[in-house]
């Protein structure tokens, strides 16, 4: 994955909608903030106890979508990055890492709720908006 990629899309929008679903393919969407790139291929985001939580417990795939809204749908800017679930832990220094940065940017009453902290690997980064019929 290219890292400046990912990296540009994380510093231009702050928060994202990741869609996750069950077993049975109940969808669901949800806005996080707390989304961090670690490295070119993995972000981590910190979860409460929610669907998001119950969702990746049984369907390791997500998306995550961040966009900005321009003055037209075409004009709005963002990208849809494609994952994969590959870690999910309760303790430990990543979970504490998460948990303090969490604090930092949205305070001690989000940090308190986060019980898991989830590594996803990015398999695709598209476009917010295609237009190919084969691809959206």
């Amino acid at each position: 994955m290219a890292e400046n990629k990912l990296a540009e899309i994380f510093s231009e929008h702050p928060a994202g909608v990741l869609s996750t679903s069950d077993g049975q393919g109940n969808v669901n969407a949800a806005v996080f903030g707390s989304a961090k790139l670690v490295d070119p291929d993995h972000i981590v985001l910190g979860l409460g106890d929610n669907r998001t939580l119950a969702n990746l417990q049984q369907n390791p795939n997500a998306v995550l979508l961040f966009y900005t809204l321009g003055r037209m749908v075409f004009d709005s800017r963002g990208a849809r990055l494609y994952l994969q679930l590959e870690d999910l832990e309760q303790s430990g220094p990543l979970f504490t890492e998460t948990v303090r940065d969490i604090e930092a940017k949205a305070g001690k009453m989000a940090a308190r709720s986060i019980i898991a902290v989830v590594r996803f690997k990015v398999s695709a980064v598209r476009p917010l908006i295609d237009l190919h019929a084969d691809e959206a």
